[in-house]
């Protein structure tokens, strides 16, 4: 028996909950998985997982092997890709995890030029508006907005993304300059769900103190993609991160309202499994991160 193997499976299916899941992450058959954890049963004389038609997790005895494997198995990897690394070469596949709101603007240019810089290492680049578990999704590292909750992540804060009001020249040609609060309240708006306290009150801040005002949102979205069409329409004045609309306030295609004003802005995480050793290529990733992310305009470092 491939004991290395074996636990790979068996590790994999437990994170995963799923023989089926663990088969695909390791690129291997479902019989397969099945046949190295029946090995690896016989091995150790205990039963090692409880199998339900949904779900499958690990009984006491797996919960302790898993425990103790885990770890000795991520060692071996990091030490086996630290030898390359070592050589001057950085390998391996990285998964990450991203918002659509910045993954496609910001991080794709950054991980292409990681790439070229280092060519035998391979992404997979996930840009989805939701929470992800880091562990049991397999991911290597997530970009997140708002400070994580969960325990069993290590997190380095990249810092604050500003978010301001726009609109483009035709909205405002249409329905006239926004100059005070209480012309913002008469105009329709595209929002988001951060920036909104209720569902007709928006936050926001000058000077650091904060003002609820009762506005008329016609959109919420969580899609930029969304949000920026709406806006380059001319359908809505809105709320939108100022990182995602450098270029088009710097050309006129929108133009910033009310200045003195900001909507409540959001942390912004680098998040690792903790239970995952980081492999040499995952470090070098993170630093060629945070070495450029400073660099992004509307993304306040302090």
């Amino acid at each position: 028996m491939d004991l290395a193997a074996a636990l790979r499976a068996f590790t994999r299916t437990v994170e995963r909950g799923s023989i089926t899941a663990a088969a695909q992450d390791l690129a291997i058959s479902q019989p397969a998985v099945s046949k190295h954890i029946a090995n690896l049963e016989r091995r150790v004389r205990a039963r090692l997982l409880e199998r339900s038609a949904r779900l499958v997790r690990p009984t006491p005895e797996g919960q302790a092997l898993y425990d103790a494997s885990w770890s000795a198995l991520a060692s071996i990897d990091a030490a086996v890709e630290g030898l390359h690394a070592t050589a001057g070469t950085i390998e391996g596949t990285i998964r990450v995890h991203a918002p659509s709101c910045i993954g496609g603007k910001y991080l794709h240019p950054l991980l292409m030029k990681f790439q070229r810089a280092h060519p035998n290492v391979a992404f997979e680049l996930m840009l989805e508006n939701r929470t992800v578990d880091l562990v049991f999704e397999n991911f290597d590292m997530a970009f997140i907005h708002g400070r994580p909750s969960a325990q069993d992540l290590i997190i380095r804060r990249l810092g604050l993304a500003r978010r301001i009001l726009v609109a483009s020249p035709d909205f405002l040609q249409e329905h006239g300059p926004v100059e005070t609060l209480e012309r913002l309240s008469e105009i329709p708006l595209v929002t988001t769900y951060r920036s909104m306290t209720t569902k007709n009150r928006l936050m926001l801040l000058r000077d650091g103190s904060p003002t609820e005002v009762e506005v008329r949102s016609i959109l919420q979205s969580n899609d930029a993609h969304v949000i920026s069409r709406t806006l380059f329409d001319g359908n809505a004045a809105g709320t939108v991160q100022h990182l995602l609309v450098v270029d088009e306030l710097a050309s006129g295609r929108l133009v910033r309202i009310l200045p003195d004003w900001e909507v409540r802005p959001t942390e912004l995480f680098l998040a690792y499994p903790s239970v995952k050793f980081m492999r040499p290529a995952v470090r070098a990733f993170a630093d060629h991160v945070l070495d450029h992310i400073g660099a992004v305009e509307g993304l306040d470092r302090s």
